[in-house]
């Protein structure tokens, strides 16, 4: 005897938990995967979309029945078949019957079933009634008929099919999307009769590629009228490969001025746009447009009516501009993975898919003839033994009159089936009418041309294929319809730069002596007379255009730029430019320009030394700045002066000790930056006393102020003459009594 001592069972298994975690994640995400994100090829339904269809038949809610609460179906679906949360399962209810969710929708509802701009204001499912659409036919139409396996609920009380007997491959009709464990699905919908003419091209030629089936599905085809403007060789490789995405754009054209959106995208929601544009439009970063305006309606679900500032707006440009920074054009992911005919998930490429399906149908269609030729040979069955009984009438009276126990003597008298034995002694006493035979033999012929029938179809592959081509394209004749989404070639949406969505203003862009700067509306500005904070007073200011970009130089000759109409407004005191940039520590910004790339300006120091750059160099994305303008021990940086003409402008320098220099602006070098070349002489002995004032570029015809405390000078082209030297010479003495220059302009 063993004396071992086994430990005692108390109900329970004990295993370690890293095993106990894995095997429950994993059942868990089997479950999610096969019963509840991903759809069956089959019929294209996740089961939970399967199990309202079904329940809705069984209620009698078809396409010709007056329809029920929606609580009604859902309340049988969660409590027969589906034990989950009533409001997923009255959601999902909702999404097969919004026609703007649903290529071809399975439920017709009454009520509010939600809106494009809002699919999920639906009312509650105690006001909204349903019923199945006639195309719901298509799933339902041969469930009774032997086609599907059927399995016990989840309380084992009652039984529901495992899948529908679909007629049309609906995975791809209406599409799908769903999240699983690991895996994902994202079918989108297509057209019926596209779809159609691929399965029939496939069961012709079986060896069809994907590229040949594109033929005819051309690409999905969403509820909406937006366009497709995904290249077709991209929508091929699509198809080839199972995955990819599918860009689709609204619709739009003219009516007068305006710009008027006719179609949005798949599940864009028409105030989202709105708000998106409206956005823009407050950042001020559509100067184009002057107003939006919904006017969706019944008549026209979506009205989004755009007005632009003036008739000179280039439409075309200000939409491509909203197509590529609003959902005005969207991309939709595509992966076609679903659980094929094998119960597993894999994701297809279109002829697998199309090809399983067609096993599928055959597989369905090939049941359901089986089921009927059994119900046919029963009847045969059953007609032969009733037709006996007529022939022999008077026995089989006389039999079931004197026996107690008449079926099996008919049975050993006529040699019956016990079957057919029951159907004789049911039969009731109006049937026993000489016509009836007739109407026996006449079934009997009929049922029998319809056995030789169905068993020529079963033996035959061709005829059994012909006979699914047939009900292909009669469903689609019944509910085919034409193409939704046009497909067009569109060259891909660009965004404006920031600089041609903004209105070309005229600005004049003012600079303090502590380094603060604004903008004021227009060239007739005086600068002076604006507030300052205390302290604080003008130190330049130029005129340019919002368009442009500004430069700054600081006392180290680093150059920074910014966007004009990003300045602030002329209202306030402005804002300090360190906070926009990164200047060394103890540097002060002392001078500034703006103008267009190709604009020259002279730039100089104080010292006497400059050159001419373009104002392309001065501008840069760097918030540190570059390094622009080489300056000599204590120079500053002079206000850069702009050059007209280098051919025929004078430059016009002037110094502290009063004298004035004017030379030919080609006579500098054009460079990218550094110290320059020297302008004017200045002795050395004065370099700590005397500098340079200002300098000035004259044009020929123009006219330049002298300034000289609150007196000015004027002089002309001509009058310069007289101050006319080589490059860095001494220059002429300006008359006694302005020989304390201020500073130079150019009028």
């Amino acid at each position: 005897m063993n004396d071992t001592v086994r430990p005692a069972f108390h109900g329970f298994e004990q295993i370690p938990l890293r095993e106990y975690a894995e095997r429950a994640y994993l059942d868990y995400s089997m479950y999610v995967v096969l019963d509840r994100a991903l759809p069956f090829l089959g019929d294209g339904l996740k089961p939970v979309q399967r199990r309202i269809v079904y329940a809705m038949s069984e209620l009698g809610l078809n396409a010709g029945a007056k329809p029920k609460k929606s609580a009604r179906t859902v309340g049988d679906v969660i409590g027969k078949y589906h034990p989950h949360g009533d409001s997923a399962c009255y959601e999902a209810l909702v999404l097969m019957a919004q026609p703007f969710s649903y290529r071809y929708p399975l439920i017709e509802g009454q009520g509010n079933f939600g809106s494009p701009d809002d699919p999920k204001s639906f009312a509650a499912m105690r006001y909204t009634e349903a019923k199945l659409t006639p195309i719901a036919e298509v799933l339902l139409g041969e469930l009774e008929q032997g086609t599907v396996d059927w399995t016990p609920n989840f309380d084992g009380t009652l039984e529901e099919p495992s899948w529908l007997p679909a007629r049309l491959p609906h995975l791809l009709l209406n599409g799908t999307t769903g999240i699983a464990v690991g895996m994902a699905t994202d079918v989108p919908p297509h057209n019926l009769n596209e779809v159609v003419s691929a399965c029939v091209r496939l069961l012709d030629d079986p060896d069809a590629s994907v590229r040949e089936l594109c033929e005819h599905i051309r690409g999905p085809d969403y509820p909406t009228a937006a366009e497709i403007i995904t290249p077709p060789a991209d929508l091929v490789a699509m198809y080839e490969t199972g995955s990819g995405s599918v860009r689709a754009r609204a619709t739009w054209v003219k009516e007068g001025a305006n710009i008027v959106v006719t179609a949005l995208p798949y599940q864009v929601s028409p105030s989202k746009v709105i708000e998106q544009i409206a956005q823009q439009m407050r950042a001020k970063k559509l100067p184009w447009l002057e107003d939006i305006r919904d006017e969706s309606d019944h008549a026209n679900p979506v009205r989004v009516v755009l007005v632009p500032r003036s008739s000179r707006v280039d439409a075309e440009q200000l939409m491509g501009h909203l197509f590529a920074t609003t959902d005005l054009e969207k991309s939709y992911r595509v992966n076609l993975n679903v659980i094929g005919l094998d119960g597993k998930p894999q994701v297809k490429h279109l002829k697998a898919l199309l090809s399983e399906w067609l096993t599928f149908r055959t597989d369905t269609v090939t049941r359901r003839l089986r089921h009927r030729l059994d119900k046919v040979e029963r009847r045969l069955h059953l007609l032969e033994g009733l037709l006996v009984a007529f022939l022999n009438l008077d026995e089989v009276i006389r039999i079931i009159r004197t026996e107690d126990e008449p079926r099996p003597v008919l049975m050993a008298r006529f040699g019956l089936s016990g079957e057919q034995a029951d159907y004789i002694l049911e039969t009731k006493l109006k049937q026993l009418a000489r016509l009836e035979e007739m109407k026996i033999r006449g079934e009997q012929d009929a049922l029998a041309q319809e056995r030789e029938s169905i068993q020529a179809t079963l033996a035959s592959k061709a005829k059994l294929k012909k006979l699914v081509k047939d009900e292909l394209l009669a469903d689609a004749s019944r509910f085919g319809d034409a193409r939704i989404s046009p497909l067009v070639v569109r060259e891909a949406a660009q965004a404006l730069d920031e600089t041609e969505l903004v209105a070309s203003e005229p600005l004049t862009v003012v600079l303090s002596q502590k380094g603060w700067v604004r903008a004021a509306k227009g060239h007739d500005v005086d600068a002076a007379a604006l507030g300052y904070r205390e302290g604080d007073g003008l130190l330049a200011a130029v005129r340019g255009r919002s368009t442009w970009q500004v430069a700054f130089l600081d006392s180290t000759g680093r150059s920074y730029s910014t966007a004009a109409h990003t300045l602030p407004s002329a209202r306030g005191n402005g804002e300090p430019l360190t906070g926009r940039f990164s200047p060394p520590p103890g540097a002060a910004f002392q001078a500034l320009a703006t103008g267009e790339n190709d604009t020259r300006f002279v730039l100089a120091s104080s010292h006497g030394y400059g050159f001419v750059t373009r104002f392309e160099n001065l501008t840069g994305r760097n918030k540190a700045g570059k390094a622009m303008l080489s300056l000599t021990p204590n120079a500053k940086v002079l206000q850069p002066a702009f050059v007209a003409n280098p051919d025929t402008d004078r430059l016009v320098v002037a110094t502290s000790a009063g004298h004035l220099l004017a030379f030919p602006v080609g006579e500098l070098p054009e460079l990218d930056k550094g110290k320059g070349n020297k302008l004017i002489d200045i002795p050395k002995a004065k370099l700590g006393t005397e500098r340079v004032v200002a300098v000035a570029v004259v044009p020929p015809g123009g006219t330049l102020a002298v300034k000289s405390g609150a007196r000015t000078m004027t002089l002309s082209f001509k009058d310069l003459d007289g101050y006319l030297g080589a490059r860095a010479t001494r220059g002429g003495l300006l008359p006694r009594g302005w020989q304390k220059v201020d500073g130079l302009a150019v009028e």
